[in-house]
């Protein structure tokens, strides 16, 4: 049995949209196939929470190659648009960040497949937010994404 959802989701009208791509966009960086959010669906800032929807459609890029006959979104693609909302709701708390990395996941199971023709919706909870400055010399900062002004924000996706 899967686990509860990170938020009761029994009272929020998932067919709305409180920001759609041009709002994401201007918060985001990620632009052509690599946004990965189509809508902002509920959003509370002041708690740290929100919810996103990614429309999968039978004409992305990885439709052909992965699994052909029977396309699923690959799990690399569902943690890259869970690192978006997790970006989104971090900047949408710190507005004054310029840009964020996304440095690990820990924790992660996939609550079933994905195909084309779902729509694939991503809850996030922020556990602890805040700005973090450390030296960049680190051996676990290997990633040029990692910078020394990036926020620690933990989300349980």
């Amino acid at each position: 049995m899967a686990p509860p959802l990170i938020i009761d989701i029994s009272g929020i009208d998932l067919n709305q949209t409180v920001h759609g791509p041009e709002i994401i966009e201007q918060i985001n960086p990620h632009r052509g196939v690599m946004r990965l959010l189509d809508a902002i669906v509920w959003e509370d800032i002041e708690a740290q929470r929100a919810i996103a929807v990614k429309h999968v459609r039978d004409d992305e890029f990885w439709v052909p190659g992965h699994i052909p006959g029977r396309p699923i979104f690959p799990g690399v693609l569902m943690l890259e648009a869970a690192a978006q909302i997790a970006s989104y709701i971090t900047k949408r708390v710190f507005p004054e960040i310029e840009f964020m990395g996304f440095a690990g996941v820990d924790d992660v199971k996939f609550r079933g497949q994905v195909a084309p023709g779902d729509d694939l919706y991503i809850l996030i909870q922020a556990t602890s937010m805040k700005l973090r400055r450390s030296g960049t010399s680190s051996s676990k900062r290997r990633s040029p994404a990692c910078r020394s002004d990036s926020p620690s924000a933990r989300p349980v996706l």
